[in-house]
């Protein structure tokens, strides 16, 4: 129902009420049909279901199945070893889990406790959760609207309603019947459940409790809303999906062709599908994974950009689109003198500091002041001349009808009458000639072109006797006018050529008006700000017509919390990873759609931090530029891990089918192929999230979203990097007597060939040796705890005991530092081949 369209007998014949309310039968009548006016709760998901669905990823099942093989051919030890490393691997992702799910705490504590109705013709004071529609219900300065009501009498009523618009400026409220479509922050005729009376009182009748109110409809979005997985989760589990396949094919070949070959029997048959399992799934990726994302978000921190969920971080550096809510993230949200017009600065100064409601003293400091956002501007503007306060003898307060207000002050000789108010008022009262009329006119209207609110001032000298009465206030002298607008942040401003410069379109979502919001988007540097779609037109589109319209509009006027999250949707449906700012109630639902919810930390309210993926301390949209830098340097860091890690892997997996394919006992047991899973893991693969950002980071375009994790070139490297890794190893270690002996050379030489590989991945095509690598002490430290471990295992009893190793002679170990110094020399080589032929194929593309 439209209640802002209907007159108010309408609106209290159709909820059956009367001016002087409901009696408490109707009241108990209408609680039992429409429920307490509360916001309905989502049921929570339990927590033991949050813990075991980090037991379900594919490759953590794929271990557990080894670790029950294993405990069925009766190996305990290793069985247990294989379900330990699973359930390190589920503790950590359970405990690092970071999503807050309490936007609905946040949507009740916004609600008022108790309210004033009337019963019966008597107010009576009654806890908000009873009220029903059809109360009549008062209102006051400092009340917390308490349902959504039509308004009924309106005294000078002034409604904050930042946490519904997100608009700075409060709403001043009248009873008149709207009769064409209205959003939200037009409908002056209604005060909404959870905004603040800022001043002035009224009396409205209840049309909507509960979930059926506006913010009751911001809580069912955010409670249907389907959080987006974001693109990290999407590429590791299509890398876990490739692994499985790579594993049954290979495990499906080997059972087929060793048992038709050799007929081989059923417990080693089992015992080397277990080593391969082991062997190929990096089950010490996670927690690497982990670690590295625990080191963007602690970096984050300290710029001021707090992240709630891990995987947001990367989700950062991918991003495409920053969707801005514009007050208090673009703007300062501080409503600011920009312009004026006047011939007599000094007197229209005067004006500013007289005319007005908040400053009483002249020692009052202006900071300090609260009030109305336009009357703070204006003391602003004159704080620092320092003039001093007149004495006010007579006062006619602002009201939504004259649209002006006016101060009487003494003088030595007669009185003053200051008067402030909207231009077209003023200049109607003004004794001005034909030709001056224009100008002005002229004036305010090219600051309202602006986006500015324009304020008109004028003065009246009168004898000493004259009472001060809007009767009197005629032929006033015209002194000036005032553009006042909520400016926009010079942070914000660089902030968004650097996220353009890095391939990234910002757009601007605003529920301000049409020619504000153009104003500030063209003085921001937004691309496209010729065209303004406004939330009535978005309302005429379909889907895929909206999809269309926001490839070539960067700006978005009048919206609600629905447009703002049919606008991330549609561009999320044109393939977008798409990033959302705000600091309202209205934008929690877009935040919680978006990939990653980007919330304002001091203006913000709890709403919208408690819905956001990563929360600015500071408020400063270059903070998002900053960890924009810092989530692309991430996602470089995982790739060089995830690169390093798999050719381990898939070298591990080729021994066990090079000795299948040989009829050869399995050259590693399943506890040696773990340790240098772990040992690596624990030591070398830490250090490459410590890597710094490249010096192309900020001008590079945003990574494809279909784009996986391994690129062709990386599948080809891992391959042979596998290969050249693994069978020199393998037919060398052959070379020498004992089991014990060729399973040692092996192990050092996989787990050294991972050290000098490591070298090579700090650079995808670059030298590895460099000036970087010197800072970044994680890497020696890596290197000596690997070189200390690798030491115990193959020197000490205890430790040759447990793996299964023997001790290496100055000969053995000088062909396993041969091997290894090969490797590294023949990946960069192939890396500056590459690097050449790359450069050879884009010049060849521009000719």
């Amino acid at each position: 129902m439209k209640w802002y369209q209907l007159q108010t007998t309408q609106v209290l014949q159709k909820l059956v009420s009367q001016t002087d309310g409901l009696n408490k039968t109707q009241r108990q009548e209408r609680l039992m049909e429409n429920g307490e006016n509360k916001i309905a709760e989502k049921q929570q998901v339990k927590p033991w279901r949050k813990f075991l669905k980090h037991f379900t990823d594919l490759l953590m099942l794929v271990l557990l199945f080894a670790a029950i093989l294993k405990f069925m051919t009766g190996d305990l030890v290793e069985g247990g070893i294989i379900l330990l490393v699973v359930v390190v691997n589920g503790l950590v992702s359970y405990w690092q889990e970071r999503k807050a799910e309490e936007s609905l705490d946040g949507l009740k504590q916004m609600m008022s406790q108790e309210a004033v109705i009337l019963t019966n013709g008597q107010k009576e004071t009654v806890p908000t959760t009873s009220i029903v529609p059809g109360d009549i219900l008062y209102l006051k300065a400092g009340d917390v609207v308490a349902a959504d009501v039509r308004l009924v009498e309106v005294h000078d009523l002034v409604v904050e309603e930042a946490i519904l618009t997100g608009e700075a400026e409060a709403v001043e409220k009248n009873t008149t019947e709207i009769l064409q479509e209205a959003m939200a922050g037009d409908q002056k005729n209604m005060a909404f459940s959870g905004t603040l009376v800022q001043a002035g009182s009224a009396t409205g009748v209840v049309v909507a409790t509960g979930s059926d109110t506006e913010i009751g409809k911001i809580n069912q979005a955010l409670q249907t809303v389907t959080e987006t997985t974001t693109p990290l989760v999407r590429k590791m589990h299509q890398l876990n999906k490739q692994i499985f396949r790579g594993i049954l094919v290979l495990i499906l070949f080997l059972v087929f062709f060793t048992t038709f070959r050799y007929g081989m029997e059923l417990n080693l048959l089992f015992s080397a599908m277990i080593a391969l399992i082991v062997a190929m799934i990096p089950e010490g990726l996670p927690a690497v994974l982990t670690m590295i994302l625990s080191l963007g978000v602690k970096e984050m921190a300290t710029e001021n950009a707090i992240i709630k969920s891990m995987p947001s971080v990367e989700t950062l550096g991918s991003m495409t689109v920053i969707c801005s809510d514009k007050t208090g993230t673009l703007t300062k949200n501080e409503m600011t003198v920009v312009n004026t017009a006047t011939e007599n600065k000094a007197l229209l100064m005067e004006i500013m500091n007289n005319c007005q409601d908040l400053k009483l003293q002249d020692n009052e400091d202006v900071t300090t002041l609260k009030g109305n956002p336009t009357e703070l501007a204006l003391l602003h503007y004159v704080a620092e001349e320092k003039l001093p306060l007149k004495k006010q003898i007579g006062k006619i307060p602002f009201s939504s009808s004259t649209k002006y207000m006016a101060t009487m002050h003494k003088e030595a000789t007669g009185n003053s009458i200051f008067i402030k108010g909207a231009p077209e008022v003023l200049l109607a009262k003004a004794k001005l000639s034909a030709a001056e009329m224009q100008s002005w006119q002229q004036r305010a209207s090219s600051f309202a072109k602006k986006g500015q609110r324009v304020l008109a001032f004028a003065v009246k000298k009168v004898a000493s006797d004259t009472a001060l009465s809007p009767e009197i206030l005629t032929d006033l002298e015209f002194i000036g006018l005032v553009g006042i607008i909520d400016p926009p942040k010079e942070s914000a401003i660089q902030a968004i050529k650097e996220t353009q410069a890095a391939g990234i379109a910002v757009k601007m979502i605003t529920g301000d008006h049409k020619d504000t919001a153009q104003a500030i988007g063209s003085e921001i540097g937004l691309k496209h700000t010729a065209q303004v779609l406004e939330g009535i037109e978005i309302d005429q589109l379909s889907d895929d017509e909206l999809a269309q319209a926001v490839k070539k509009v960067d700006i978005f006027a009048r919206t609600t919390p629905a447009h703002k999250l049919r606008i991330v949707t549609a561009l999320q449906n044109n393939g977008e990873v798409v990033g959302m700012t705000g600091d309202g109630v209205n934008d929690a639902p877009a935040l919680k759609k978006a990939d990653i919810g980007i919330a304002m930390g001091i203006k913000g309210s709890e709403v919208t931090k408690q819905a956001a993926d990563m929360v600015l301390a500071d408020d400063n949209f270059h903070t998002i530029a900053k960890a924009v830098k810092e989530g692309r340097r991430i996602f470089d860091n995982l790739k060089k891990t995830i690169n390093f890690f798999l050719p381990s892997a898939l070298a591990q997996g080729l021994i066990v089918v090079i000795a299948l394919l040989l009829n050869r006992p399995l050259p590693l047991t399943p506890v040696q192929i773990l340790w240098v899973n772990m040992v690596t893991t624990i030591t070398l693969s830490y250090a490459l999230g410590f890597e710094k950002a490249s010096k192309d980071t900020m001008t590079r375009p945003p990574r494809p979203v279909n784009e996986g994790i391994l690129s062709g070139y990386s599948l080809f490297r891992i391959v042979y990097v596998s290969l050249i890794t693994v069978l020199p190893a393998y037919f060398i270690a052959l070379q020498f007597e004992g089991t014990a002996l060729q399973q040692t050379i092996l192990l050092q030489t996989i787990v050294m060939a991972q050290a000098v590989y490591m070298l090579n991945c700090r650079e995808l095509l670059k030298p590895a040796l460099n000036k970087g690598m010197l800072q970044n002490k994680a890497l020696f430290i890596s290197l000596g705890l690997l070189l200390l471990l690798q030491t115990i295992v193959v020197f000490t009893p205890i430790a040759q005991n447990l793996i299964g190793t023997t001790t290496l002679n100055m000969m053995q170990q000088l062909l396993v530092l041969g091997h290894v110094a090969i490797l590294f020399a023949i990946v960069e080589a192939e890396k500056w081949v590459t690097r050449r032929f790359s450069k050879r194929v884009s010049a060849q593309k521009v000719n």
